[in-house]
């Protein structure tokens, strides 16, 4: 116990502010000294895992997995209510509900992922008065890309068609995208003003934010599907109505807490003169995690290709849905991760930075095989949450162990992806991302699902060879990139320039 506070009382920094996960400041405590001392004071356990970063860890990571979770609940949910209405309205609401992870939320969550470099390594460095400026420039880039994407959705019905999926699957799905379109232009403000709450280790108070929109889009979404004339639209208009209550939530928490006094000043106009700097980060942040998620929609569109096109749909879409969900479990290592390692490279510590990632990958490991073992013997009474279908059920059971061994894999590449977000090099990982899934876990996709009798557990092998192969140059990335700090001004006379280098 002693221990602990020692290193909480070192990782405050001298204006009083309390910074959980900057462990061990001093500079002459460097990380094998803090390993020999757990070593010795917890026996062979400590040489396996260094229980006082893993506590740290887990302490930020369980409030943002729950966050996230229920964030992610909302459509989901939505999808849920409105899959009871038939296998046409599961199919199509599955594939709307892709389509808007994909094309909306997978481009809004990259672009904010530049936050947790920027923020995560300024919060590091002491540069507190530039993560509200960050924050405002990526809600400007969020806003006329999600005006953008919301523009495009409304031809949702021809680019499906156009994919050659069915006419009435591609006709219910864009009628659900249609009631979605508030609800992209509030996610976007939602994944920024996350990623600026948590490079600060500021998470537990999201963990209730995150909670009264869910449970207000329970009893809305259940109201306007059943008590109302919307039927199957309520539940995306549900969806969008609680994400605006989402961020309205968070916004206020931000500009009325006492605790981002020093990092949110109000709103300034010099937030517009770093917008294309920004860009620098962002798109590369926003390729990074497109190019994955683009690959998994590229599945549900192939299984609409496939004979029996709604069940393989619905199934494949399922398949995801549970991954994503699995994912954003381990997410919260992933945050952990990335702000731990922004925040010692902003603070000069490349040592602890590495040591925070070998201890959250054991953890995601550990977690994943959790989630496995959940998944193995309780699949049944998860599909029965999507569908009533015999055949769904049993196409599903046969399909579970193949998304185990997925879900592993994520749960590891999640935690690499989540450091080179905090190194700042997720140009690299896009070009990892791009040769793995589309060079080689597609095509033997394409190649076992139509070429083989093994169809729909064809697909979702071949995307176990992309996996694999992306978990593996991730990890070797990692290991050998520069554990150095972007270039963050700390000289009054460099503060209204760039600080992206």
């Amino acid at each position: 116990m002693d221990r602990v506070i020692e290193k909480m009382v070192a990782s405050t920094n001298s204006d009083g502010r309390e910074t959980p996960l900057l462990r061990g400041t001093h500079e002459g405590d460097d990380v094998q000294e803090n390993e020999n001392r757990s070593s010795q004071a917890g026996g062979w356990w400590n040489k396996v895992l260094d229980l006082d970063e893993a506590k740290d860890q887990m302490k930020f990571s369980l409030p943002m997995i729950i966050t996230n979770l229920f964030y992610y609940l909302i459509t989901l949910v939505s999808v849920m209510l409105a899959g009871h209405f038939g296998e046409l309205q599961l199919a199509g609401s599955t594939l709307a509900n892709s389509w808007f992870s994909v094309t909306g939320l997978a481009v809004v969550v990259g672009l904010s992922g530049a936050l947790e470099t920027l923020c995560g390594q300024g919060f590091g460095a002491k540069e507190y008065h530039m993560l509200g400026i960050y924050l405002q420039a990526s809600c400007i880039i969020s806003l006329i890309c999600s005006i953008i994407i919301s523009i495009a959705w409304f031809y949702t019905e021809h680019i499906l068609v156009l994919l050659h999926q069915s006419h009435d699957i591609a006709r219910t799905a864009a009628l659900y995208m249609k009631f979605l379109v508030p609800g992209i232009l509030a996610y976007g403000f939602l994944q920024n003003i996350l990623r600026f709450i948590q490079t600060q280790s500021i998470v537990t108070p999201l963990v209730f934010l995150s909670a009264v929109p869910l449970l207000a889009h329970i009893i809305v979404a259940y109201s306007l599907v059943h008590w109302t004339s919307l039927s199957f639209t309520g539940a995306p208009v549900a969806a969008s109505i609680s994400l605006w209550i989402s961020i309205l939530l968070l916004a206020f928490y931000v500009m009325y807490a006492e605790k981002f006094k020093k990092t949110w000043e109000g709103f300034s106009i010099r937030s517009f003169h770093y917008v294309f700097a920004y860009l620098k980060l962002a798109l590369p942040s926003a390729a990074m995690v497109c190019l994955e998620y683009w690959a998994f929609e590229i599945m549900v569109l192939l299984a609409g290709l496939l004979p029996d096109p709604q069940v393989t749909t619905s199934l494949i879409a399922v398949c995801t849905n549970t991954e994503v969900i699995a994912f954003l479990i381990t997410y919260g290592l992933s945050a952990a991760a990335s702000t731990r390692v922004s925040n010692e490279l902003g603070a000069g510590h490349p040592d602890r930075a590495k040591h925070a990632m070998e201890v959250s990958l054991k953890l995601s490991i550990f977690l994943g095989f959790c989630f496995v073992l959940v998944l193995t013997f309780g699949h049944n009474i998860w599909i029965q949450l999507f569908s009533s279908s015999t055949t769904i059920k049993e196409e599903f059971a046969s399909l579970a162990p193949l998304l185990a061994i997925s879900i592993l894999l994520d749960s590891v590449q999640g935690v690499l992806s989540g450091v080179i977000r905090g190194c700042g090099s997720q140009h690299l990982a896009a070009y990892v991302n791009l040769a793995t899934f589309y060079l080689i876990g597609l095509p033997i996709s394409v190649l076992l699902g139509f070429k083989t009798n093994l169809q729909a557990k064809g697909l979702w092998i071949g995307l176990i060879c992309g996996l694999t192969c992306q978990t593996g140059a991730l990890l070797i990335m990692t290991w050998r990139t520069a554990w150095t700090k972007l270039g963050l001004s700390v000289n009054e006379e460099d503060r209204d320039h760039p600080l992206v280098v």
